[in-house]
């Protein structure tokens, strides 16, 4: 088993057991007080009781042996994910607005989907090509930030082949519920001609026509242009009916 993902849940279950038993501690004595000193059981309200520094002690030191028990359990984990194995396999790990780029050691870059192989250590260089995002695999227990201009690190040990969700854990912009992946865990081999296959498909802009093919200007016609203002026919002047001057009458 991943042994962060041991560590973080045994430090939750520990922090649930305790929350659970100071529950039903404090709800217990809570409900034995309002029957025992109610009105109806004590008409006169009993002036015997009074301070006790043996109590006072015990209710500031044992929640203290607890506070410090939940917080070296949870370092425990902490330190795991900080010791990362040095053979790990090397992803880096760049949040942009809004998706997740990953870049493996032979320069092949992925978007939003993580191939792993199975059974391997991996190690994470995280980096923020904009705002803060935080890169989360719920699966593996593991969280960390990616800040612009800084690099952080993480890893974990892949087990079970499948497909996990990744998130991110900053609010990061508009669209930040968007910025989803997934991490897909496949057997070595399986990832190995994955990894080494070279991409025959050659990226394309969208806006550009298929290779062979002359580009044209959607806005542009083959036609000629003509100035509609103008009219093909050739101009008369309308005042000049005759040549003749009508003033002049024919004898």
């Amino acid at each position: 088993m991943n042994p962060i993902v041991e560590l973080v849940d045994n430090s939750f279950i520990f922090i649930i057991a305790i929350s659970v038993v100071l529950l039903v501690g404090v709800t217990a004595a809570m409900i034995y007080f309002v029957f025992r000193y109610s009105e109806k059981n004590n008409p006169k309200p009993d002036q015997s009781i009074t301070g006790s520094t043996t109590l006072e002690i015990l209710w500031t030191v044992i929640p203290l042996i607890l506070v410090l028990a939940m917080f070296f359990y949870g370092y425990e984990g902490f330190r795991e994910m900080r010791n990362i194995p040095p053979n790990a396999m090397l992803v880096k790990v760049t949040g942009k607005m809004w998706f997740w780029n990953f870049e493996y050691e032979n320069k092949k870059t992925s978007d939003t989907l993580l191939i792993l192989p199975q059974g391997k250590d991996v190690r994470f260089e995280l980096m923020s090509a904009d705002v803060n995002h935080s890169f989360y695999v719920p699966a593996y227990r593991v969280k960390e930030d990616c800040v612009p201009g800084r690099v952080n690190h993480m890893w974990f040990h892949t087990t079970n082949v499948g497909v996990y969700d990744i998130e991110c854990a900053e609010y990061c912009g508009m669209n930040h519920s968007y910025m989803l992946g997934k991490v897909k865990i496949v057997p070595e081999k399986e990832f190995l001609e994955w990894y080494n296959k070279i991409d025959s498909v050659k990226k394309t802009d969208s806006l550009s026509v298929p290779t062979g093919n002359v580009k044209t200007d959607s806005l542009k016609t083959l036609q000629v242009k003509t100035d509609t203002i103008k009219a093909p026919v050739k101009k008369t002047d309308s005042i000049k009916v005759n040549t003749k001057d009508t003033l002049k009458s024919k004898k």
